[in-house]
């Protein structure tokens, strides 16, 4: 005979907080406007390409230099941005590292589970992870740059980057940045059902990291080339 055991108090421990879809969806939205963001940076700096002008006329642009009666921009612009880029990294950290192994034994889990299963996506979640905790550390230090020194421009901009060895910051912010972007739109596309086309993004992603880092290292070169003719104290770029 089977007997049948009844439950009479109904069992109240939910499957699954609902504060980890919230955090999710947190994640993802702050990860996208990072990363449109670095797009849209990177674009903007590597300007110094066409010329020192160029990029003095891309600075007025961003700093509100229209609604100024001199044409010079507002340097406090950079300023309250960089403070706002600022707590979105804090949030988008914060809710990433609820998923950041956190013990030996969770790193060695994931080490074998790379080797025995050779998952492309799961290899790209490992360099992201990596990449996170670099820029960790990196991020604020460049936001709290700016937050402090706010003033951009050909010439100021070269001398942070040459005489203040600001360059050797950006080399270790550089790929880190743009491996972690661009793995983290490609990981969002697919996380919520953008596409199903996971080789074709791959692939895209792969062309944005090396076409992004070719130009992040040029601007940078060119900063750096800037920054070595030129005397001290610096004096700001005035276009002729």
């Amino acid at each position: 005979m089977t007997s049948i055991t009844r439950v009479h108090n109904r069992v109240s421990t939910p499957l699954g907080h609902p504060w980890s879809a919230k955090a999710d969806r947190l994640q993802s939205a702050t990860g996208i406007m990072l990363g449109s963001f670095l797009l849209l940076h990177m674009h903007f700096e590597s300007s110094i390409l066409l010329g020192k002008e160029a990029f003095y006329r891309v600075v007025q642009l961003l700093e509100g230099g229209m609604f100024s009666s001199t044409g010079h921009g507002f340097p406090i612009v950079t300023k309250v941005f960089s403070v706002f880029m600022l707590l979105v990294v804090i949030v988008h950290a914060a809710v990433a590292l609820r998923r950041f192994p956190a013990q030996l034994g969770q790193w060695r889990a994931l080490r074998s589970h790379m080797g025995n299963i050779k998952h492309k996506d799961t290899h790209a979640w490992f360099w992201q992870l990596i990449t996170g905790f670099i820029l960790f550390f990196l991020v604020p230090v460049h936001l709290f740059t700016m937050i402090l020194n706010p003033e951009i421009g050909p010439h100021l901009s070269a001398e942070r980057v040459y005489h203040d060895n600001a360059w050797l910051l950006y080399a270790l912010l550089l790929p880190a940045v743009v491996v972690h972007a661009m793995i983290g739109l490609y990981r969002v596309a697919v996380k919520w059902g953008l596409t199903t086309q996971r080789s074709g993004l791959r692939k895209l992603a792969k062309v944005l990291i090396i076409y992004l880092l070719c130009l992040g290292t040029a601007s940078l070169v060119s900063y750096l080339f800037i920054g070595s003719e030129l005397g001290i104290p610096v004096q700001p770029f005035v276009p002729e």
